[in-house]
């Protein structure tokens, strides 16, 4: 009898320490409150992936309740504002949130993939921008062969001690450099041949051109890809806890006040 009382009042401690430990959580979680987007989606996320602790602290205090159950005593008239109701109708209300929950993470997901793709969008016109502009570059270099020299030199100097204006390159600028490099040589002998100089250029164009669209389209995939695997994710843990904690909440109450009326 003692060691199901104690096991009982052991398993209501852990559970309201879980419960008030989660909620304190999330109340932090919501200071400073912001509409922005970005911190929407955090928030949710934490709320969504520490969402079980709740459930576990509200499962052991059913626990503690059932084991009450089962100790023989003398039937006595419940409260109806006991813990064990409280906890149904906060079982009820965290099923609500995270029902509600997955329509604004759904839409907070479309809204990001959308400006993912606007900013894909812009960046694919900018590349295209700085394409035709570096083609100008080249053309304007090979009708002026001392600049074209000196573009050339000064493009070596940086490979040698591999440093831009004092700073260390990182190893894609270092081979973005490289390439540069090799291809204002190449633009150099090119200048001797117009012929050959505008057949080459038009081909770099259309090589440059065809580049930026692949880069495009796996940057628009990995966008969309990204979203679903979020809104996926978080939707669906949100959709178990709902159903979780809206089972134990409403069969607890109706079971809570039939007990009740019973006394």
């Amino acid at each position: 009898m003692n060691y199901s009382v104690f096991t009982s009042l052991t398993l209501k401690t852990i559970g309201i320490v879980f419960i008030l430990t989660s909620l304190l959580h999330y109340t932090i979680l919501f200071v400073p409150l912001s509409l922005d987007i970005q911190w929407q989606n955090t928030l949710i996320d934490s709320i969504v992936d520490r969402g079980i602790l709740p459930l576990a602290g509200i499962g052991f205090i059913v626990t503690s309740y059932f084991i009450e159950d089962l100790i023989d005593k003398p039937a006595t008239k419940k409260s109806i504002f006991n813990l064990e109701l409280l906890i149904y109708i906060l079982a009820s209300i965290l099923g609500l949130i995270f029902l509600l929950i997955i329509p604004v993470h759904l839409n907070n997901q479309n809204t990001t993939k959308v400006e993912a793709l606007e900013k894909i969008e812009e960046g694919a016109v900018q590349g295209a921008e700085q394409i035709n502009q570096f083609l100008i570059q080249v053309d304007t270099l090979s009708k002026n062969p001392d600049r074209l020299n000196d573009q050339i030199v000064s493009l070596n100097s940086i490979l040698e001690i591999r440093q831009l204006e004092g700073k260390p390159l990182e190893a894609q600028q270092l081979e973005t450099l490289r390439q540069q490099y090799q291809q204002l040589k190449g633009l150099r002998e090119l200048a001797k041949n117009p012929e050959e100089y505008k057949e080459r250029t038009s081909e770099l164009k259309k090589q440059l051109e065809t580049q930026l669209e692949q880069n495009r389209k796996k940057a628009e995939s990995q966008a969309v890809n990204q979203s679903i695997k979020k809104g996926f994710n978080v939707g669906f843990k949100s959709l178990m806890l709902a159903i979780a904690y809206s089972m134990i909440g409403w069969i607890g109450l109706k079971s809570t006040i039939n007990n009740f009326k019973k006394s």
